[in-house]
C-alpha cells in the first residue's frame, strides 16, 4: 500500500533546513513501521506491506504530519485513469463513503509536469467517468464526496480522503526540554505540546512525598502516554525526593510563601536536571490566574533565580481548553485519580509576592544549600 504525506510549515523552510526535516520525519516514522520512502519535489510517498490500520496508528500519532491519505496509482493514460476510477467507485459505495443516489461529487486534479491536456480538462473527463458509473451530481462548491487525481509526469495517483494529523514539527528536531510533571491535568498537555513543536522531552516528577501521596505511579503512566506521541525518540523520566525541601520551607519560611518557594525551588531543580541531560530549556503547565502560584507577580517571583528559558505552553488557555487537550491525547483518565492533592498548601497563600521580600526569604532558608542536598537524590525511571 502506497500513502501521500504531506507536512506544514517544514516546507517553507530553506533547502537544507528542509531536507534534515524531512528525514527527521521519516525517520519517526521508520521507527515504528517497516517502510520506504520517495520523496518527489517535497511530496513524501510511503510504500508499506503493513496493514492499513498499523499505518493509520503510527501515521496519527507522529508530529510534522498535516495529513495523509492512502493512494492509488496508475500509468498517465485515459484509459487506464479510467479503468482505476471503476475500481474505486463501487469501492467507496461499498464502504459507505459516497451514496451517489444522495450525494454530490467533484473531482480536484492537480499536476506536475507536461502533458497534452490540462487540469480542468482531465478532472472534467474524470469526473464523467464517475458519472457514468454512478450518475451522481456535481457539486463544486460543496460537495459530499471528492475524488482526488494528482499527476505527475508518467503516473497518475488517485484518493479520497485526507486523513488530519497532528501539525507541528518532528519530535527530535529541536534541541531537549525538562518539563516539570506532576500528577495533575495540565503538566502532562504542556509536555505533549513541547513534542508538537519538535523538542525530546525530559519528565521531571518533583516527589513531594510525605505531602503528597501516590504520585509516582499516576507520573510514570503519563510518560508512557506521552512516549506514544514520541515516536522515534525516547522519553525520560526522572524524579526527585522533593519533599525533603519542602520540609524544610515549611519550617523556615513564613506559611504563605509556602507555594511560592516550592515553585522556585522546582524551577532551580529543573534547571540542574538539564544541565546535567544537556537540554536548552525548562517548560512546566503554568496558566495565567489558575492556581495561587501562577499570578503574573508569583510567576516573576518563582522564576527570577532561574537563569534557563521556561516555557508555558498552556499560558493563555482556560481549563476547559486544557481538559479537552488531555481527553484526546489520553492522559485525562490518569490525572483525575484521586490522590488526596498537596497537604502543604497554606490557608492562605501568597498571591502577589513581591520580588525583593521572596529574594530575602530565599537568602534567609538557605534554598541554595538545601536544593543542592536535594539534587542528590535524582532517579531515573523505566518507563517500559
Amino acid at each position: 500500500m502506497e500513502y501521500f504525506v504531506r507536512y506544514g510549515e517544514i516546507g517553507i523552510k530553506s533547502p537544507k533546513i528542509r531536507h534534515k526535516f524531512e528525514k527527521r520525519l521519516m525517520d519517526n516514522i521508520k521507527s515504528e513501521l517497516e517502510c520506504e520512502f520517495e520523496n518527489n519535489q517535497g511530496r513524501l510517498t510511503l510504500k508499506t506491506e503493513e496493514t492499513n490500520e498499523k499505518v493509520a496508528d503510527v501515521l496519527s500519532r507522529v508530529f510534522g504530519i498535516v495529513s495523509y491519505s492512502p493512494i492509488t496509482q496508475t500509468i498517465t493514460d485515459k484509459e487506464e485513469i479510467s479503468e482505476l476510477i471503476h475500481e474505486i467507485i463501487p469501492k467507496v459505495i461499498d464502504e459507505g463513503k459516497f451514496n451517489p443516489q444522495k450525494d454530490t461529487f467533484a473531482v480536484k486534479c492537480r499536476r506536475v509536469g507536461n502533458h497534452d491536456f490540462s487540469s480542468q480538462e482531465m478532472a472534467g473527463y474524470c469526473g464523467s467517468v464517475v458519472i457514468d458509473i454512478t450518475n451522481a451530481k456535481v457539486d463544486l462548491s460543496n460537495p459530499d464526496f471528492t475524488l482526488y487525481v494528482e499527476i505527475r509526469e508518467n503516473k497518475t495517483y488517485m484518493f479520497t480522503e485526507k486523513i488530519p494529523g497532528l501539525g507541528g514539527l518532528p519530535v527530535g528536531s529541536q534541541g531537549s526540554v525538562v518539563c516539570l510533571i506532576s500528577s495533575g491535568i495540565d503538566s502532562p498537555v504542556a509536555s505533549f505540546q513541547m513534542l508538537k513543536r519538535g523538542c525530546k522531552i525530559i519528565l521531571l516528577h518533583c516527589d513531594n512525598n510525605p505531602y503528597t501521596k501516590n504520585t509516582i505511579e499516576k507520573v510514570k503512566k503519563q510518560a508512557q502516554r506521552l512516549q506514544r506521541y514520541s515516536v522515534g525518540v525516547k522519553v525520560k523520566l526522572y524524579t526527585i525526593n522533593f519533599g525533603q525541601y519542602l520540609e524544610h520551607v515549611i519550617k523556615q519560611a513564613p506559611p504563605r510563601m509556602t507555594c511560592v518557594l516550592c515553585k522556585s525551588g522546582m524551577y532551580q531543580t529543573a534547571a540542574q536536571l538539564a544541565k546535567f541531560n544537556h537540554a536548552n530549556a525548562i517548560a512546566d503547565g503554568s496558566s495565567i490566574g489558575q492556581v495561587a502560584s501562577q499570578t503574573l507577580r508569583n510567576i516573576e517571583a518563582t522564576r527570577y533565580k532561574c537563569r534557563m528559558p521556561i516555557f508555558s505552553p498552556l499560558i493563555s488557555l482556560d481549563k476547559i481548553e486544557i481538559e479537552a487537550i488531555a481527553k484526546t491525547i489520553g492522559t485525562y483518565e490518569t490525572s483525575i485519580i484521586p490522590d488526596g492533592g498537596c497537604s502543604a498548601v497554606p490557608k492562605y497563600p501568597e498571591t502577589n509576592a513581591e520580588l525583593d521580600v521572596v529574594n530575602n526569604v530565599i537568602d534567609d532558608i538557605n534554598q541554595k544549600d538545601v536544593l543542592e542536598e536535594v539534587w542528590n537524590t535524582f532517579t531515573k525511571i523505566d518507563i517500559d
